[in-house]
């Protein structure tokens, strides 16, 4: 079969079980954006998340046997886990996260959302990138893909005293810049 960038998801899928490379190319490319922007969130530059993807899309190339077509979640589902479980691979690896800190955490004041609504979602997430690394990967886990801090705790190896410390952090942190946004510094640099 001839392998090329409008090929049928699952014809591509075939093509990287019998390990073809033009048909990894393809798939690869079909992700690349979705990938890129969910690893994004983990890392601190575009170099990073790029390794993350890289090194994602590798263990969905060597692993294409493990996805069943039948399975309940799709494909595309099934790629998010393995670029999400990568990150926080990574993340673990390469931060500290052994601080133990077990305040009580304060119910932070609410968002205006009116600031949510004029904040552009590139600025948006150009003002979660300005997290410190740790923050930003308990806050992207917790509000962006719906992890409970008993699961942080244990997928970083930190207590859940310290995940709910990091996501109160990224409230405040987040807080400030949206505030600032509001009163007039409309470009977040």
């Amino acid at each position: 079969m001839k392998y090329t960038e409008n090929s049928a998801e699952t014809d591509l899928i075939e093509g990287c079980r019998k390990r073809n490379r033009l048909a990894q190319k393809y798939l690869y490319q079909k992700y690349y954006g979705k990938m890129m922007s969910k690893a994004m969130r983990y890392a601190d530059n575009q170099d990073e998340a790029l390794d993350i993807l890289n090194t994602a899309m590798l263990k969905v190339f060597n692993g294409m046997d493990k996805y069943k077509s039948r399975q309940k979640s799709s494909f595309s589902g099934w790629v998010a886990t393995i670029v999400s479980n990568t990150a926080i691979d990574h993340i673990r690896r390469n931060t500290n996260y052994r601080r133990r800190m077990d305040f009580n955490v304060e119910r932070e004041p609410a968002i205006s959302g009116m600031a949510l609504e004029n904040l552009a979602t590139e600025d948006l997430f150009k003002v979660i990138q300005k997290l410190p690394k740790a923050t930003r990967t308990v806050f992207s886990m917790y509000v962006i893909d719906g992890f409970k801090h008993r699961e942080i705790a244990d997928r970083l190896s930190i207590s859940e005293g310290t995940s709910k410390w990091h996501l109160a952090t990224a409230k405040k942190e987040l807080q400030r810049l949206i505030i600032a946004y509001e009163n007039g510094e409309r470009r977040v640099s």
